[in-house]
């Protein structure tokens, strides 16, 4: 919150001051207009803790009159008392209406499950809740931090999955990463839901846990860090491609980080029809896996970056390319967020044909879609051509320019969930 003198200018000081300072400034809202002084909300994105102390002092030089009243963090007051709440659907207010959902009435129900128990996604909320299990052992950027420091990412994932595809999703927090324990207790728990999506498990037991689980369960298990996250990059090289005039499956592809991400982005170019897809990591069990999926393995970065006419990179390492190492028309997407492995400008001034970071490029395009697909159509399993087709649909509707649409676009949500129970329907015949 800063005050400043009701004369022209002043908030133009601030906002200079907080753009050479490195803040990106959001949305700024008028609190109160005074005949001497004017009351803004100023919301300031910054990278750092040091970086936002850099900005508010450099705000409190200003003098003149201006002067900081307040600071808040508006992320940490919107998850006060959390981000969901179960909800009934239906408005209890008298007798009949406690027969009918609760007792006697309920009896009826239950009844015609245990005759039938397909009819449970019928009369239950079972064929639209999506069970969002996590060990928090791979949160966002921030590692090995637990399944309660999780909580904040997979409450997100429960309104992402309720606002955009009208799935009920339900935290699961798992205080163990073995995967005899993780499969064991999903199975036992897997009854409640219409499908599991693991988040923010580590590699490489996420592998395991993921097969398992794909081929004990009669559910769909999805991975979001490997296969939405690959996706929606697919998508976006896609976008890339066009704006370069790039073929993409006569393209050499390369990806530098052979984690959970990494390897899924390879598979899901394999499955689109790109021949020659090649990838780096320093772990040699990551490069024989990728091998073991028809990639290419390479030792070094620098190898790949001279072989490669297009390189993905999700390494979590800012600055890993070096701008000499760029080839002339290459298309690079440095999507670690949210220190790239090269910014941009810099790879485009050093010869890229195009080049973008991993701001625009969020799974949160992919899973609600993906999921209501699979749902609708029942199915049990996932497939790579059900995730391509999703790719296919968010590379149709990107406006020419962008990378991506709009995460926040419903209809592509919508389009998303249609071609992948095109496939999912097709594939059941």
């Amino acid at each position: 919150m800063i005050e400043t003198p009701s004369l022209p200018g002043n908030l133009g000081r601030v906002a200079t001051a907080i753009g050479q300072a490195g803040g990106d400034i959001g949305e700024i809202t008028t609190v109160r207009i005074g005949p001497r002084t004017t009351l803004r909300n100023i919301t300031v994105q910054c990278e750092s803790d040091e970086k936002l102390a850099e900005i508010l002092a450099d705000i409190r030089q200003l003098g003149r009159g201006i002067r900081l009243t307040a600071v808040s963090d508006d992320v940490l007051s919107a998850h006060e008392g959390g981000k969901i709440h179960m909800t009934s659907k239906m408005d209890v207010r008298s007798l009949a209406d406690l027969r009918k959902v609760y007792t006697p009435g309920v009896a009826n129900v239950c009844r015609v499950i245990m005759e039938d128990p397909s009819k449970a996604r019928i009369y239950t909320s079972i064929g639209h809740t999506v069970a969002i299990v996590t060990d928090g052992t791979a949160v966002l950027g921030l590692g090995n931090i637990g399944p309660v420091a999780g909580m904040p990412v997979m409450e997100g994932k429960a309104a992402l999955f309720d606002r955009f595809a009208g799935i009920s999703g339900i935290p699961i927090l798992l205080d163990t990463s073995d995967p005899d324990e993780v499969v064991n207790t999903v199975k036992h728990i897997a009854h409640s839901f219409g499908g599991i999506l693991l988040e923010d498990i580590g590699s490489p037991h996420c592998f395991e846990i993921e097969e398992r689980l794909q081929q004990e369960l009669d559910i769909p298990v999805m991975h979001d860090d490997q296969h939405g996250t690959a996706v929606v990059t697919l998508a976006a090289v896609m976008s890339a491609c066009r704006a370069a005039g790039v073929d993409l499956k006569e393209a050499k592809v390369g990806q530098i980080g052979l984690g959970a991400a990494g390897l899924a982005i390879c598979r899901m170019f394999l499955a689109y029809g790109v021949t020659e897809v090649y990838g780096t990591d320093p772990q040699e069990q990551a490069r024989q896996r990728l091998q073991g999926y028809g990639g290419k393995p390479l030792v070094t970065l620098e190898e790949l970056m001279l072989e490669c006419d297009i390189v993905v990179a999700t390494t979590g390492v800012p600055g890993l390319i070096q701008p000499d190492m760029i080839r002339k028309g290459q298309v690079i997407l440095a999507l670690s967020n949210p220190k790239p492995e090269i910014r941009p400008e810099v790879a485009v001034e050093a010869g890229a044909a195009f080049a973008a970071d991993g701001r625009s490029v969020n799974n949160a395009l992919g899973f609600p879609g993906i999921f209501r697909g699979i749902l609708n159509a029942k199915a049990r399993r996932f497939s790579h051509e059900m995730f391509v087709a999703a790719a296919e649909e968010i590379s149709r509707l990107t406006k020419e320019g962008d990378l991506v649409p709009h995460p926040l676009d419903p209809d592509v949500h919508h389009q998303v969930s249609q071609a992948v129970e095109r496939i999912a329907l097709k594939q059941k015949d």
